[in-house]
């Protein structure tokens, strides 16, 4: 069987097969193509679930990582002088020029290493759940709740990996970061800070994951039901509702996020403007610091890069798991009928 994977209409269900010559048994008619995609999330292993999503994991990280870079940098809240930008162009623009063509991916390595495993934890998690709640709550049908819910749960096992390399990453990430490499940033963190400093903004991950990851999933599924109601395998569609999905649950969740790359990076010069000393934990902190350095605006600091960040990154992950589900079940199909 020939794997097609066009965009739009060339992953579409085929007509069915036109009536039988008169005199002849009709033939049984195959199975439509949009037919056993549909059916794939159910009939798909768990290891499918994991290798789709890991891959699908560290293409969204990657690919768009240099303006993760230029978010992180905007979402400080006293930047130096050398390191104020207008725009993510702007941004990205000055790094290469003034710091080198390579600076925007530092600390790409430690989060490829932690994206892999986070996702393919998250995606198979999301899937099993997603089924087991939909039948429970929807009798077999799509259901928005379980749908937030699926991902609110996977979103525990996803942050419980990801945590300690979006402490590392964030750190290399800042403007004049006094760590050389990865392996020197987790060394140095773990001496002078602990263990503890690489799940400081645990919790805070979470609350700004849980509602990212609900409003995510309830609007990538509706999506989904708009314009691409028979759930066949369309790249199209994937990549608009992931886009889409991206974009509004980034713009929701970005006074979080803010908070969060805060307690990551533990900023000096913002910390003493406000007459802290030590370290800064915990989420309520968080918050009261963010809006003593920047009021109502600074818990949006840096929303156009995370959202320009989000879009594309959240169709890749959806467009990328998605053909490799397809890719990797129908291998499956085909070996099973081939036998």
């Amino acid at each position: 069987m020939e794997l097609s994977c066009g965009v739009g209409g060339s992953a579409a269900a085929p007509p069915g097969p036109g009536p039988p010559h008169p005199g002849t048994a009709a033939a049984p008619a195959p199975p439509m193509e949009g037919e056993e995609y549909e059916s794939l999330p159910s009939g798909a292993s768990l290891g499918t679930h994991m290798m789709a999503g890991a891959v699908a994991g560290i293409m969204e990280h990657t690919v768009m990582y240099p303006v993760d870079s230029v978010k992180t940098r905007m979402q400080s809240l006293q930047p130096d002088p050398k390191a104020q930008y207008r725009s993510v162009y702007e941004a990205l623009k000055k790094i290469v020029l003034t710091e080198g063509f390579w600076r925007p991916l530092r600390g790409i390595n430690v989060t490829m290493l932690g994206a892999g495993p986070a996702h393919a934890m998250y995606f198979a998690c999301y899937e099993k759940m997603k089924k087991s709640l939909s039948d429970t709550l929807q009798h077999g049908g799509n259901s928005h709740l379980a749908n937030g819910i699926a991902g609110s749960v996977a979103t525990l096992l996803h942050d419980a990996v990801m945590n300690p390399a979006e402490v590392v990453k964030q750190r290399m990430q800042m403007f004049n970061s006094p760590y050389k490499s990865v392996l020197a940033c987790i060394r140095t963190v773990q001496k002078t800070e602990g263990f503890g400093a690489f799940y400081r903004s645990y919790t805070t991950q979470l609350t700004m994951n849980v509602p990212f990851q609900a409003i995510h999933f309830i609007t990538y599924e509706f999506m989904q039901e708009q314009i691409n109601p028979h759930r066949e395998y369309n790249p199209r569609s994937h990549i608009v509702s992931g886009a889409i999905a991206g974009a509004v649950a980034a713009a929701a969740t970005t006074p979080l996020d803010v908070c969060k790359t805060l307690l990551n990076t533990q900023e000096n010069m913002a910390l003493s403007s406000v007459n802290i000393s030590g370290h800064l934990s915990g989420m309520v902190n968080a918050f009261k610091t963010v809006y003593q350095l920047g009021g109502i605006s600074g818990y949006f600091r840096g929303v156009q890069a995370r959202v320009i960040y989000q879009m594309p990154s959240t169709a890749i992950a959806w467009s990328v798991y998605e053909f490799f589900k397809y890719f990797l079940t129908k291998r499956k199909l085909e070996k099973r009928t081939s036998l």
